[in-house]
């Protein structure tokens, strides 16, 4: 059966030279595997690719989600602004918005751009 095995989440982008500065520059990850479709970035248990398309950024939906403990999510999302990162706000029923920050329930999250359009979102579990 398929849940038997790992999952990568793919990410496209039109420029793989652009993507890489992001994600390693900015977001600040380390490139673990580099191949002719892309690279592969470790996260935590999982990983992700990162590989060029012609159809990077059509995804409207959140693309790929971190999911960092309460106790170190104000750090994280300080350390996404120092870094120049834009925080997106859109409806969200029975939410509410503070400084970029998503509140609902106890759960918080922000969400954020990569160059492609890709959105990325950083939340609490």
């Amino acid at each position: 059966m398929l849940s038997d095995y790992e999952v990568i989440p793919t990410l496209a982008t039109s420029d793989i030279k652009r993507a890489r500065h992001f994600y390693e520059q900015v977001l600040g990850l380390v490139a673990h595997t580099v191949e002719n479709e892309g690279v592969i970035y470790n996260t935590g248990t999982g990983r992700f690719m990162v590989y060029p398309s012609a159809f990077a950024g059509s995804n409207k939906a959140t693309a790929m989600a971190f999911q960092v403990p309460h106790a170190a999510f104000d750090a994280e999302v300080a350390d996404l602004k120092a870094r120049g990162i834009v925080l997106d706000t859109f409806e969200f029923e029975d939410s509410v918005w503070v400084d970029g920050v998503l509140h609902r329930d106890t759960e918080r999250g922000v969400w954020f751009r990569d160059p492609d359009g890709n959105f990325i979102s950083v939340e609490t579990h």
